[in-house]
Parts: structure tokens; C-alpha cells; sequence
């Protein structure tokens, strides 16, 4: 009887020692040891019991034997112990180099435990040996290359294959690693190809090729490929099993097919194939992400054994529609079935205060997470963050960041975004450049990039703008569509638009990228090369968005470009934008700046909803057409439909006042504001001192800009001064232009209405000097300008510009017409000669 030590010895030697052996040194070279019977059982034997087989081996001189090698090798492998199967492998390799199946055995243990690294070692000595691979080695090589994405040893193995035979068509095993091979390593196309070399296609390689797409982002294709194997199932042909149908749902959940998903639904009901635990979580996870809310609730009923992530899925659905309560008694269920939450499910319940707007309750949960001691993971922290940003705590937000003591870059942009969505703009800098100092700086992610630009744009901070264009550079995130557009729109907004094209030209340029150009030009008040690169952008073939014809509309309501207006008013009808409120309220703006009021008017009329921004829009029109009365009776209107009156709706209507000189409709206006519990800014304030000065009423309009309790402008002395020019109150004018000069002192607006008023009381002498303290300011006036629309394109004429190509026949053409008038003897007036021209 065979008497062992049950204390596990440290090594196969030490067992060696212990063990009579079992067979005699004459026994013939393939006798096994009596107790090695057990190699053939189904059953996985104990390390202890391996271990007196492999010494009994030893023992007996037939470690050597191939079939007890692998076998030996096999059993370590199942129980993660490479190591010992790799001794084993040494020892009966010198004698069975040339064994394929000894070869297979120890790479397989290395790939079976994620050695994949080793395995293709072993297979180099493989090959090395002289050994050839067979149709079990290859996909074990080909799968090892996959997962450490070695995409050239793979399509190396693949081509040894063919010329070796090995990929001979019948051979599916090797065909669905190729496939799952060139899939993992994103190349999908190849992945086809390989499922195309094989000619008896079981579901393993149907099934390879369908997650292939879907793992690629080709989740139709992948549902494709499914329907495609089902048809072919129907004449006798391969079926789907459970993996294939996870891979069919995950596939559906990420495109939001729920009719598809439930006809694989349906499909498992129906023929009862891969109904396994893994299919109905998937089946959970599909309905939920299609936000199928009965069918989740369930499918989730359904299972028998519910998890973390089963609950957290259906917690997801309630937080993702805002039902607070019944996530509070889904997160209670939970923990009562003994289910611990984790950080996401911990999430999903902050994501449910959020979208509940239920703030308190979102403050009362944080307490108790930490009164119990919950997870604060990453994405706890995140929506910890979001929830008091989304629900307008930022200070909680600020406080709660302040006590993180996390080196995650997460929480530093979220609060960095969120500074600069508030208008924080000094705090999302200084925040931007603490995390820099904090070593963070290579986990600033490309959104965050896009909000500190924006901050950049809103200060005009050109030059802080310029050193994270160097570090966006350095840190090869220039590249990024996203962090182009911002750079044209940065560079853009601070007046650089030589760098701004310069970025513009050297990048990948998509329709956000024109949009970002044109807008810079526009916003700087050059219409009519924001028109320009318009025209630019449809001739490269450039489909133009919404935001495109926003900014468009606007340069041509700045040009007075009417022809180029309607073919845009054209474009929003083609693509179905007609009620689209924003561009319908551009497209009012447009027509009246363009002199078509009565277009502006019905346009308005056929808007089946209108905003605050319409009416503006509308009211605005007449007050430039000097129809005050009209713009008064839309004023109206539009208090009468509910629409509350904002700030820019008094300036609209004072403004129409103000043209036509009704002081008293202004006075009454000015006082309503009050009541909308609207504070004048100093843009009323100019409108009614405008009224008032125009009207003759120098001396109150005055008094109004000293008892102002905001800080007069230029534009508001100047207003006064105009006033003064127009009522030849020259002495007056003098004083205010003092005040004018000195709020504004390089608008050359103000320096020639004092010249043309102390020039009409016959004061030249003050005249030369006014123009010698104007020049040794640096002060130039600014040259006059008309466009002129034209074949379907906007010519600006300037004055003493004569850089236009036609500019000689122009010149020609008036002359022309001057002579004629002279022989004629007519006199006409500017306004008419104006209107001949």
C-alpha cells in the first residue's frame, strides 16, 4: 500500500523521493503507471493528485511519454499553473520534438491563461524546431495575435496557412480566428474576406464575423450578417446560438432598434434556441437602451437570478425619465435582496435627482452616501458634480470639488466646462491653469479645450488665446476638428482673421469650420467677405446647415444683399426649415434692413410660432422704416398674445420713437419698463435722450444723462451733440463735445460734427485747429463705402479706392451722366440724383 505525506510538498522532486515506482526499468517505453488510469476520467483531479501522477511519471521513466506529457500539461493549465506544465513540456520535449500535439498542449496552457505573449514564443520554437502547425495551432496563434493586436504576425499566419493547406475551406476553426482576428484589430473588410475563404461555415464563424461589426461600430451590418445566417438556417444550414443572439442584441441596443430587438425576441420565444442567462441580461441591457420602459421593467422580472448590473440597468430607465420615486424603491429593493449598489448604480440614482430637478432629495442622498460609507468612485465624483451644476448649485458644486482629493482629470473639466457655460469665464481660466500646476495638464480632454477657448473669446484674451494654441500643438490636439473650429472662432472674435484663415486653411474643414470663419468676418462687421467665403464654400461642394444661413442672412441684412437673401429664404424651404423660429426671425431682419417691409410683415404673419425674438424683430422693422405707429401697435400685439417684453423689446420700440420724434409715447414706454420690473441700461437711456434732444428738448435730455445711474458713454453725448448740430446750439455743443472727446476720444464721428457746427457759425480758424487736434491724436475719419448687388454677387465701392476692375468704366459712367445733366440744365436734388445713380 502506497503511504504518502498529505502535506503538500514545494516541488515534483521532492515528491520523486517519496514513491516506490510502479513500473520496473524493463517496462516497455509506453507502459503508463497504474494510478495514471485517472488521466483518462472527465473528472479534474486536485493539485495534490496531479502532482503524485506527475511524480509517479517520473518515477516510472515515462515522463517522457507524449499522450501523459499533454495530458499532465492539460491539467495544469486548467488549473492555472503554467509554470508546472511548462516543466513538464521541457522535460518530454527532447525526446518528442517533432510532436505537433506535445507543441499545441503547452501553447494552449499559456493562451488559456492570457499568456498570449509566451504562446507566441512557443509557437516561434515551434516553428523554429522544424514542427509544423496544424489546424489546431493556428487559431490558438492567430487569437493570441488578435489580443495583443499583432496585426502583421496574424496576416502572416494566415498567409502560411493557405500556402501550407491549412486553410483549405473545410476548416472553420481556423477561418473564425482569422475573422475574429482582423475584426479585433478594426480591419473589417479583411474579416469579410476571411469569412468568404470558408466554405463550410459553422456558427462559430458566423458569429465571430457578426461581434466583429458590431465591436466596429458596424452594428447594422452586424444585424445584417444575423439576418443573413438565419435565411441560410432555414434549408439545413448553421443556426444561431446564445453567443451569436448577444452579439444580435447588443447590436440592436446600440442602434435603438427596438423592432428588431424584439423580433429576436420573439425568435428565442419561438424556437426556445440560446434562452440562457447571458441572452435575457442581454435582452434586459437592449430594452433599456432603446428606453423601452414596460418591456425592461419585464424582462427584468424575468430573470431569475438578478445581479448589480441587471438593477442597475432598470435603475437606469427610471433615472434617465426623471421617476424619482420609483427610483428610490428600486435602489431600496436592491439593497434588501442583499445586492450591493457599486459607483454606477450609486449614479444612476444622482442622475435620477437630476433630471427630477429635485434638489434637496439629491442633497439628502450625498449625506446619507456618506453616512454609509458608499463607493465614491470616479463616476460617483462626476455626478456628484453634474447634479449641483445641472440643478444651479455651483457653489456646492465649488465646495465639494474643493474636498476632493482625487488626481482625476475628470471632476477639473467638468467644473471647467461648467465655468464657462455660467459666463465665469476668469474662474474657467484660473481653473484651466491651477490644473496644469497639478500635473493634470494630459488629461485635458478635447470639450474642455473648446469651453477654455470660448472663455478666451468672451475677454478678447488674444494673447492667453495664442500660448494654448502652442500647447494644443504640443500636446498634438491641434489636429481635432473641434479644437480648429474654436481657434478660427478665438482667433475670429479677437480681430485676427489673417490667423484665423491661416488656421482655417492648414486644417480638415467640414461645415462647422466655414461656419466659424464666416461668423468671424461677419461678427467684425466684413459682410461682404463673409459673402465671399459663402460663395467659396458652396463652390467646394459644401452643404450649408442652419447656423451657415444665420450668419449668412446677417451679412446680407448688413449689405443690403436682397437677391442673395431670397436664394437663402429658397435653401430653408428645400430643406425644410420654414419653422424653424430662428431663421424665420433672420429672415424678417433681412427683408427690412433690404427695404421689403411688406415681405418682413408676411413672413411674420405665416410663422406658426413665434417668440419673444420675432416680435422684436418685427417691431424693430417698422421702427427703421419710420413707422412708429406700426411698431407701437406690434408692441402691443404682442403683449396681448401672453409674450412678457424683454429688454431689447423697449429699445426696439424706443428706437422707433426716437426716429419720428413721439416723445410721449417714449416718456410712456420708458416709465413701463419699471413695471416689467426692467432696469434702463444705457442703451434706453441714449433712445430717450435721442428723443428728447431731437426734439428740442436740449436742456432735459441733459439732465437725464446726470441723473443717470449708470456711467454715460460716448454714444450717448454723441446723440446730444448731433442734437445740438441739428438745433445750431453751438455753444451748447461745444460743452457736450468736451464730454464726447473724452469718453470716446478716436471716434472721428464726434470731431467732424463739431467742425461741420462751429463751420456753419463762419468759425474756420477753430475748424483748422479742431483738424490739427484730431490728427495729433492719431484720429482718422473713416472712409465712406456703398455695395452695390449684382449678378448674383456684392460689389463695395470705397471712397478713393479704385482697386475694383471696373472701377475706370464707373468712373466713365458718371461722367457721362454728370454731362448730360449740365446739358441739360437739370438740378436735381442729392436725394434725387442718388436715386438716378
Amino acid at each position: 500500500m502506497l503511504i504518502h505525506n498529505p502535506i503538500q510538498p514545494r516541488n515534483i522532486c521532492a515528491l520523486v523521493t517519496r514513491f516506490h515506482l510502479y513500473c520496473s526499468p524493463a517496462s516497455p517505453p509506453f507502459c503508463l503507471p497504474p494510478h495514471s488510469v485517472h488521466l483518462l476520467s472527465a473528472e479534474v483531479p486536485d493539485l495534490h493528485s496531479i502532482l503524485l501522477l506527475h511524480a509517479g511519471a517520473i518515477t516510472s521513466g515515462h515522463s517522457s511519454n507524449p499522450f501523459l506529457a499533454a495530458k499532465l500539461i492539460s491539467l495544469y493549465a486548467s488549473l492555472h499553473r503554467p509554470e508546472l506544465a511548462t516543466d513538464v513540456f521541457s522535460s518530454a520535449v527532447a525526446k518528442n520534438l517533432k510532436d505537433t500535439f506535445l507543441w499545441n498542449s503547452i501553447i494552449k496552457t499559456h493562451f488559456s491563461n492570457a499568456d498570449f505573449t509566451v504562446s507566441l514564443l512557443y509557437f516561434r520554437q515551434m516553428l523554429a524546431a522544424g514542427v509544423p502547425p496544424d489546424q489546431f495551432t493556428v487559431p490558438m496563434v492567430v487569437s493570441a495575435s488578435a489580443e495583443l493586436l499583432l496585426l502583421v504576425l496574424g496576416s502572416c499566419i494566415h498567409g502560411s496557412s493557405i500556402k501550407n493547406g491549412i486553410l483549405n475551406g473545410k476548416c472553420s476553426g481556423v477561418g473564425s480566428s482569422l475573422i475574429f482576428m482582423y475584426s479585433k484589430c478594426g480591419i473589417i473588410g479583411d474579416a469579410f474576406k476571411a469569412f468568404d475563404e470558408i466554405s463550410e461555415r459553422d456558427v462559430v464563424a458566423w458569429t465571430a464575423l457578426i461581434i466583429g461589426c458590431v465591436r466596429n461600430g458596424q452594428s447594422k451590418l452586424g444585424l445584417l450578417c444575423l439576418a443573413e445566417m438565419h435565411r441560410v438556417g432555414k434549408d439545413g444550414g448553421t443556426k444561431p446560438n446564445s453567443r451569436t443572439l448577444d452579439g444580435g442584441l447588443q447590436a440592436c441596443a446600440n442602434l435603438g432598434a427596438l423592432h428588431e430587438g424584439m423580433c429576436l425576441h420573439g425568435f428565442f420565444l419561438k424556437t426556445g434556441s440560446g434562452w440562457s442567462a447571458s441572452v435575457r441580461s442581454s435582452l434586459l441591457s437592449m430594452y433599456a437602451k432603446c428606453e423601452s420602459f414596460e418591456e425592461t421593467v419585464l424582462a427584468f422580472d424575468e430573470l431569475s437570478e438578478k445581479d448589480t448590473v441587471s438593477w442597475t440597468e432598470v435603475l437606469a430607465v427610471y433615472a434617465k425619465k426623471g421617476l424619482l420615486i420609483e427610483c428610490l424603491k428600486l435602489f431600496l429593493a436592491m439593497i434588501d435582496s442583499g445586492v450591493e449598489p457599486d459607483g454606477v448604480s450609486i449614479s444612476c440614482m444622482l442622475l435620477g435627482f437630476t433630471n427630477s430637478s429635485c434638489i434637496h432629495g439629491g442633497k439628502a442622498f450625498h449625506a446619507i452616501m456618506l453616512r454609509k460609507d458608499f463607493e465614491f468612485s470616479k463616476p460617483v465624483i462626476s455626478s456628484l458634480l453634474m447634479m449641483y451644476c445641472k440643478l444651479g448649485q455651483l457653489d456646492a458644486a465649488e465646495t465639494f470639488f474643493g474636498c476632493i482629493h482625487l488626481q482625476s482629470a475628470d471632476p477639473w473639466n467638468l467644473m471647467i466646462c461648467e465655468y464657462e457655460k455660467t459666463g465665469m469665464d476668469i474662474k474657467c481660466l484660473d481653473l484651466f491653469r491651477e490644473m496644469q500646476f497639478n500635473g493634470l495638464g494630459a488629461n485635458v480632454d478635447q470639450n474642455t479645450m473648446v469651453h477654455v477657448f470660448s472663455s478666451c473669446s468672451k475677454l478678447i484674451a488674444l494673447q492667453l488665446g495664442q500660448s494654448l494654441h502652442c500647447y494644443t500643438i504640443k500636446n498634438f490636439l491641434d489636429d481635432e476638428d473641434y479644437i480648429s473650429n474654436s481657434l478660427v472662432c478665438m482667433y475670429g472674435k479677437c480681430g485676427k482673421l489673417t490667423l484665423a484663415r491661416r488656421v482655417f486653411h492648414n486644417t480638415k474643414r467640414n461645415v462647422i469650420t466655414w461656419n466659424s470663419l464666416i461668423s468671424a468676418y461677419s461678427h467684425l462687421g466684413k459682410s461682404s467677405d463673409a459673402l465671399s467665403i459663402f460663395n467659396q464654400m458652396l463652390l467646394e461642394g459644401v452643404k450649408p446647415n442652419s447656423s451657415t444661413l444665420l450668419s449668412v442672412l446677417s451679412a446680407c441684412s448688413h449689405m443690403a444683399a436682397l437677391d442673395l437673401g431670397k436664394w437663402v429664404h429658397g435653401s430653408i424651404k428645400e430643406m425644410g426649415l420654414e419653422s424653424d423660429v430662428t431663421l424665420c426671425t433672420a429672415l424678417i431682419d433681412m427683408y427690412a434692413k433690404c427695404g421689403h417691409l411688406k415681405s418682413s410683415r408676411a413672413l411674420f404673419d405665416s410663422m406658426p410660432e413665434r417668440d419673444v425674438i420675432s416680435w422684436n424683430a418685427m417691431i424693430s422693422a417698422y421702427g427703421i422704416h419710420g413707422d412708429a405707429k406700426k411698431a407701437l401697435e406690434v408692441f402691443r400685439e404682442m403683449e396681448m398674445s401672453g409674450i412678457k417684453p424683454n429688454t431689447v423689446t423697449f429699445l426696439a420700440a424706443l428706437s422707433a420713437c426716437s426716429h419720428v420724434g413721439l416723445v410721449e409715447e417714449a416718456r410712456r414706454l420708458f416709465l413701463r419698463m419699471k413695471d416689467c420690473g426692467i432696469s434702463p441700461t444705457l442703451k434706453h437711456y441714449t433712445c430717450m435722450v435721442d428723443v428728447l434732444a431731437r426734439s428740442g428738448n436740449l436742456l432735459e435730455a441733459e439732465a437725464m444723462i446726470l441723473s443717470m445711474p449708470i456711467q454715460p458713454d460716448g454714444g450717448i453725448w454723441g446723440a446730444l451733440l448731433s442734437a445740438c448740430h441739428i438745433h445750431s446750439n453751438v455753444e451748447m455743443g461745444e460743452c457736450i463735445a468736451k464730454r464726447a472727446f473724452e469718453s470716446d476720444p478716436e471716434n472721428d464721428g464726434y470731431y467732424i460734427l463739431v467742425s461741420n457746427m462751429i463751420g456753419s457759425d463762419g468759425r474756420w480758424e477753430e475748424v483748422e485747429k479742431l483738424r490739427s487736434f484730431m490728427k495729433s491724436r492719431g484720429v482718422t475719419k473713416r472712409a465712406g463705402w456703398s455695395s452695390v448687388e449684382l449678378g448674383g454677387g456684392i460689389h463695395v465701392f470705397t471712397v478713393g479706392d479704385k482697386s475694383h476692375p471696373q472701377s475706370k468704366d464707373v468712373l466713365v459712367t458718371i461722367e457721362t451722366f454728370h454731362r448730360h445733366f449740365e446739358e441739360c440744365s437739370i438740378e436735381y436734388t442729392v436725394e434725387e440724383y442718388a436715386s438716378i445713380l
